[in-house]
């Protein structure tokens, strides 16, 4: 969120409050992402009504940093803080407005990092390997591993990865951020222009390329030449290179042979959407970096609901957040149903069960009996298939925590102690997050 914050600027006349957005991209992206938020937080801190009116900079400036000041919601108030280190790039000549070139005299321009880190990217089997071979790349850690392609479908990581990168880079004294369509621009542009000395200083002398949404460069077969040269001086120049694209390279249609062969020489790390341990961290870090307190029934509708991107489950928590703060009510089960319907109505949620049911599963899945699971033995292939028991009780039917106590012969705390053991384990032993998407699937009939 503060990197859509971050480049607004706030001005007042009377009792309207004009945001000035960069681009149309970033005033429509704010209009339907936060502007409910933004107003809620400027009524809140001004006690009287006032128009929110959004426009786009028609003439965008470089202010000094020691005036320049951008408008911020931070706990609930709206107010002028310090100009973040840069606007946000994006995947888009829209969102990633082609910096000025630089003259012949000048050297080409350092970006400075992006509010972007590893250690706030959640982990999970499918986007492991992609994690850890872009810090090696962005440490500098293994002089083979210089060039990383990470393929993935839009919402699933691969930008913060890319952004990481680009922010934690060690030792890389002139690091160039960048996405294929502004790489695309910046080429034709400097055609016309007559200034491909200019161009070729920008992107051949850096010694870190980070070039998004490759998937973009097929049709374009004097960009996609230029590009392979480029690549080629960089290898050899002994540059760090990251590409990010929406499929495999293999799979992008009418990309220059030799672009491919490039990108299939170096490593290749695809991201998979994330399974429900993922989706279940990446909710309660983003709820806990904005202060806010999912309730666990609310966190498992999210997670059960939302099995598409990174980009799904923050949007759902965005609404729900925003819904609870305009309606000054607690974040329940029944908004929460309300925000999924709005945000992905298509999403069924998965069937109810009864105790009696996921009992007889889980007893099935470990050849036991569900008499075993409800006896007082504390060995361990009993004990962990009862503790996984209770959990799919809680998120699988609507009993309480007593009646789920009930149906295996335990009180309440003993159930809540089971459920929040497994949830703390299934983020840290790969085996049991297998053995419990293993169960959802029986459960869901998948």
């Amino acid at each position: 969120m503060q990197a859509w914050i971050g480049p607004l600027r706030a001005e007042t006349d009377g009792d309207v409050l004009r945001i000035i957005c960069p681009s149309v991209f970033h005033r429509d992206r704010i209009r339907q992402r936060l502007l409910a938020r933004i107003e809620a937080c400027v009524r809140a801190e001004a006690a009287r009504p006032v128009r929110v009116v959004l426009e786009v900079d028609s003439a965008p400036r470089r202010r000094p940093a020691a005036v320049a000041s951008r408008a911020a919601c931070t706990g609930g108030v709206l107010r002028e803080v310090a100009p973040p280190a840069m606007p946000e790039p994006g995947a888009s000549a829209a969102r990633n407005p082609v910096p000025p070139r630089p003259s012949a005299q000048s050297a080409p321009p350092v970006q400075r990092p992006l509010p972007y880190s590893f250690d706030s990217f959640v982990v999970g089997p499918g986007n492991a390997l992609a994690r850890e071979a872009c810090m090696v790349v962005a440490r500098g850690g293994q002089s083979t591993l210089n060039s990383v392609y990470v393929a993935g479908e839009s919402g699933l990581g691969k930008t913060h990865l890319a952004r990481s990168v680009f922010g934690e880079a060690v030792g890389a004294e002139r690091p160039l951020y960048v996405s294929a369509e502004a790489f695309t621009n910046d080429f034709q542009s400097a055609i016309r222009a007559g200034r491909m000395d200019a161009f070729k200083r920008r992107y051949r002398t850096c010694d870190l390329l980070v070039l998004e949404d490759v998937q973009f460069l097929p049709g374009k077969k004097a960009t996609q030449l230029e590009l392979f040269h480029t690549i080629d001086h960089l290898r050899d120049a002994g540059a760090r290179l990251v590409f990010t694209g929406d499929r495999l390279p293999a799979h992008i249609p009418d990309l220059d042979r030799r672009l491919r062969s490039r990108w299939n020489g170096g490593l290749v790390a695809e991201i998979e959407p994330p399974d429900a341990a993922v989706r279940r961290e990446i909710l309660r870090a983003k709820a806990a970096s904005g202060g806010v307190r999912v309730p666990t029934d609310c966190l498992d509708l999210l997670v059960e609901r939302l099995r598409g991107s990174v980009r799904d489950l923050e949007g759902a928590l965005i609404q729900l957040v925003a819904s609870a703060s305009l309606l000054k009510r607690r974040i329940d089960r029944e908004l929460t149903e309300a925000a999924l319907r709005k945000v992905a109505p298509e999403a069924e949620s998965a069937p109810r069960r009864e105790p009696e049911e996921i009992i007889q599963v889980v007893a099935a899945f470990f050849q036991t009996t569900p008499e075993a699971l409800a006896s007082r033995s504390r060995r361990r292939d009993v004990l962990v298939p009862r503790q996984l028991a209770m959990y799919l009780c809680r998120r699988y039917t609507d009993a309480s925590l007593a009646r789920i106590g009930r149906a295996f012969d335990r009180d309440h705390p003993a159930v809540k102690n089971a459920i929040e053991r497994v949830e703390r384990q299934i983020l840290e032993r790969a085996p049991l997050r297998y053995q419990l998407e293993a169960l959802a699937s029986r459960l869901e009939g998948r």
